[in-house]
């Protein structure tokens, strides 16, 4: 991709300078720092998995918990941190949860071939710090969710350089500790990459079915938490859901009918995916609209539904900026992160209660953004972002 000194691809491509890598550091150190003061054990949603684990270890079922809500190979993976004190988690859990955003953002922008010095690489992050609730709300829950956010762009990254059995692997392993990236197996399912499929459907299974023989439960997951999961019915948890199946009823609408109408757009949501998938333009675009769709098409039907879960799909588009034709280059992705924006107080919605028809607003415009990639657009050339044409002069380096 060509870009001239017109063109803000061009700018944000260049090296960054040194004082905003502090403003970076300070931002993320700051995060951390904050919800080690204000959360224990790591976080609220982080001491669901590790109470799990402990009550393994003492011979209990981890299912006895109706808000454990992971398989059972979550377990082994929590048992680490069930060994240690809690002063020592609130600490290392924040921390972990910022370095893991941090790493999801790195492969965000290798995939769409950013270089890691430039200006977007630092100034992206510290938006996404700074101006994107979930993000801060991610780090003092200390939930799972990360995971996901670092498997997404690292599986789309393995598959665009054509590592498609390792993109399955890395997926596989995803949905082993947390089942949201189960969607993304229709992207091996469009691709036709049987292989990676398969190792994406066993690496969960085996994992799962090994640790479960070693549950006083072994079924528990199927028993327990998948029928509360296809209920929906806590009533604590569906406040904060940004599912429309969720937001709908809360305005007064049917809730057979907010179900069938959450469905009906996720269905068109992954319609959508497979289409921007078959119209296999060159570049990097192409796998991150695809995936991101796909998980956004989930959260529109997915119960539970929850802001942070935005921070799976959302780097991916911003990343893909100094593409002409990206999502993130039009007004309606900046149009769906206004309600995200923290500090800014909307009318009726002050509540953390109401939170969730701020979600419900981001992930709906979000969703009907992508889906429209579907639609044509400008086709991204396939160079790396900042590469000069020949004849064309060196851009001038700027202070920041």
């Amino acid at each position: 991709m060509w870009t001239g000194k017109s063109d803000i691809s061009g700018w944000l491509v260049r090296p960054a300078g040194g004082h905003a890598w502090a403003v970076l550091g300070a931002v993320l150190v700051a995060s951390a720092v904050h919800a080690a003061r204000v959360t224990s054990d790591g976080g609220m949603d982080n001491a669901i998995v590790v109470r799990a684990a402990r009550t393994w270890l003492a011979g209990g079922s981890p299912y006895d918990d109706p808000h454990f809500l992971y398989f059972p190979s979550a377990v082994l993976a929590a048992v680490p941190q069930a060994l240690l004190p809690g002063a020592l988690l609130r600490v290392l859990v924040p921390c972990a949860v910022t370095g893991l955003l941090a790493l999801g953002w790195a492969c965000a922008l290798r995939l769409h071939r950013v270089p890691l010095r430039s200006r977007l690489a630092v100034l992206g992050l510290t938006g996404l710090a700074v101006g994107f609730a979930p993000f801060g709300h991610l780090v003092r829950l200390g939930n799972w969710t990360v995971t996901a956010a670092v498997a997404l762009p690292l599986c789309l990254l393995l598959a665009h350089r054509g590592r498609w059995t390792a993109a399955g692997a890395v997926v596989g392993a995803a949905v082993a500790l947390k089942p949201l990236l189960a969607p993304v197996v229709l992207l091996f399912l469009f691709a036709g990459r049987w292989r990676a499929l398969a190792v994406a459907a066993l690496v969960p299974a085996l994992a799962s079915g090994a640790a479960a023989l070693l549950m006083p439960d072994p079924a528990g997951f199927f028993t327990r938490t998948l029928p509360f999961l296809l209920r929906g019915d806590d009533a604590f948890v569906r406040l904060y859901e940004a599912s429309p199946a969720a937001v709908l009823p809360r305005l007064g609408v049917p809730r057979a009918l907010a179900e069938g109408a959450a469905l009906a757009a996720a269905g068109a949501g992954v319609l959508c995916a497979y289409l921007r998938w078959r119209r296999a333009d060159p570049g990097p675009l192409r796998f991150a609209e695809t995936g991101a769709g796909l998980m956004l098409s989930a959260f529109l039907v997915s119960r539970p539904s929850y802001d942070h879960y935005l921070l799976v799909a959302l780097p991916l588009l911003l990343a893909g900026l100094p593409y002409a034709g990206s999502v993130a280059r039009g007004p309606w992705f900046w149009v769906a992160l206004a309600p995200q924006v923290p500090g800014v107080t909307w009318p009726w919605l002050e509540s953390e209660r109401r939170r969730a028809f701020k979600d419900a607003f981001t992930l709906c415009v979000l969703a009907v953004t992508v889906a429209r990639r579907t639609g044509g657009g400008a086709v991204a050339d396939d160079r790396v972002p900042g590469a000069r044409a020949p004849g064309s002069a060196r851009p001038s380096a700027a202070p920041f």
